[in-house]
């Protein structure tokens, strides 16, 4: 029987720009809810695909604040209205190099494909639909599915239990450190894009890209089979 082989896809800042939405978003929050002024994109990056909480959390700390937990479940939720606000006025486009990887992956017997985010069902479902990917074919896993955010393994580990192909016969794409060692965990391969951060930050992946226009499903195959 052929290898069947995984090709499992992070959300925010792999898919679409979203980091850069996700940030707008919060800085709005910290200023409304908080009346912290000054926040910046960067200020959140420590928080960069663990979920909504780490993320506000990563640059409350910045600015030298503790939130209790109610103030941490008022500025995620406020954070998605927001972030849900800017999409439905200014629709993200996919990356370059996106729609044609997963059409490519989606059309041969040997893979299955998998969309695996730290993001909430609402929120990511919105960057989907808006990017056109076509995940009501794909097995779909967000952060409302898994209790362990990354760098916790679980989501990927579940993406390839859903997919029925073991982890080592997956290849994560991801665009965050957090991510990376979620995919390492797992026991998969991963590709990184440097969309959100810098090559250096991204050193743990197997293979690290400024656009996946780069890369093929025969670099996937290929990394794949390297054992």
């Amino acid at each position: 029987m052929a290898n069947v082989y995984g090709l499992i896809f992070d959300v925010d800042g792999v898919i679409a720009d979203t980091e850069a939405v996700n940030a707008r978003a919060s800085i709005k929050v910290f200023e409304d809810l908080f009346g912290i002024k000054g926040v910046n994109r960067q200020d959140f990056e420590a928080g960069l695909g663990r979920g909504a909480e780490e993320y506000v959390k990563a640059a409350a700390r910045v600015h030298g604040r503790e939130l209790t937990e109610e103030q941490i479940k008022k500025a995620t939720q406020l954070r998605q209205e927001y972030f849900l606000e800017i999409l439905s006025e200014e629709p993200l486009p996919p990356f370059p190099g996106v729609l044609e990887l997963i059409a490519k992956a989606m059309q041969g017997e040997d893979f299955r494909v998998a969309i695996a985010t730290s993001s909430t069902l609402e929120k990511s479902r919105a960057v989907l639909e808006s990017a056109k990917i076509p995940f009501q074919k794909m097995v779909y896993i967000t952060g409302n599915n898994v209790k362990n955010k990354k760098p916790h393994p679980e989501l990927f580990l579940l993406a390839a239990e859903r997919m029925g192909i073991a982890p080592a016969n997956c290849v994560v794409i991801e665009d965050a450190p957090n991510g990376v060692q979620a995919a390492k965990a797992a026991g998969a391969k991963c590709i990184a894009v440097t969309n959100s951060t810098t090559a250096a930050k991204l050193s743990e992946a197997d293979l690290v890209y400024d656009s996946l226009e780069q890369i093929n499903i025969h670099t996937v195959i290929e990394l794949i089979q390297t054992k």
